[in-house]
């Protein structure tokens, strides 16, 4: 019996090619890390060299510099109110996320669907998107008065955009087929958004939520700087109130992580529902 070449053998052998792209995968995900890490720590230093290098011996600029915010950060974590304005504000994060959800899915889903009305609403929802949340502030605080209520209204309107118009565009991008095949199995309406065109927009809504939670965290610290007695935009306000510079810096540098953990959470969503 003849034996196959080795060469041949060796392009058979499944179990060599997976260790192989193993290793590829890892190396591109290490590169990837590293890539990444030099960025940060390119702005670390860009950071360093115009506080503490350029800057003169008693310029204003020397009141922040990283090594004094990181070493606040450290200090505000563990001796301070710190985490419960951090508390409050993820809170506030999620109240007016679920409702800008609760807003902007059904409505993307009717506007996605019935040709109609998105011809009807689209210039209004277009001129409505383009005003930025911050100019509805004094609308806000006369309707609601001070405290939680306005930033909520606030965060839902600026985070309702992409959200709509996200699933609006999942629902025109359905495949035609499964709703013929829907139709061909008499199925009803319900079992057809359900079973075929929430299944099929996921992936868009989630898509829009990462969308609004970079908004939503952008808008967040001037909305809480409307009356409120919590959050991190109020506490960047007293540490501007009372000269703590370098409080100031670490409660930036807080909100940079923060955002940066939300938005990787979104992406992870997006990767798991594609």
């Amino acid at each position: 019996m003849n034996a196959a070449p080795p060469g041949e053998r060796f392009a058979a052998s499944p179990t060599t090619e997976k260790p192989v792209a193993r290793r590829s995968l890892a190396a591109s995900r290490l590169a990837s890390f590293l890539l990444g890490a030099s960025g940060l720590l390119a702005l670390l230093a860009l950071w360093w060299i115009g506080t503490d290098l350029l800057a003169a011996p008693t310029s204003f600029a020397r009141r922040f510099s990283p090594g004094g915010a990181f070493a606040s950060l450290v200090e505000l974590l563990t001796s301070s109110d710190l985490p419960i304005h951090v508390y409050v504000s993820l809170k506030r994060i999620l109240v007016g996320l679920a409702l800008a959800l609760v807003v902007g899915v059904p409505t993307g889903l009717a506007v996605g669907g019935v040709t109609w009305l998105e011809t009807a609403t689209t210039p209004a929802f277009q001129f409505l998107r383009m005003i930025s949340p911050l100019s509805w502030m004094p609308l806000a605080v006369m309707a609601f008065g001070v405290g939680d209520k306005p930033v909520y209204f606030l965060l839902a309107f600026a985070a309702v955009w992409p959200i709509l118009l996200s699933t609006a565009s999942g629902v025109r991008q359905l495949d035609p087929r499964w709703l013929q095949l829907a139709r061909s199995l008499a199925a009803t309406r319900r079992e057809t958004l359900w079973r075929i065109v929430i299944p099929g927009v996921v992936g868009h809504v989630l898509t829009g939520v990462r969308l609004a939670i970079g908004i939503l965290w952008i808008v967040l610290v001037p909305c809480e700087m409307l009356g409120v007695s919590a959050g991190l935009g109020y506490f960047i306000l007293d540490t501007r109130d009372r000269l703590a510079y370098s409080e100031l810096m670490a409660t930036v540098l807080l909100i940079g992580v923060l955002g940066y953990l939300l938005d990787a959470l979104a992406r992870a969503l997006c990767k798991r529902w594609s």
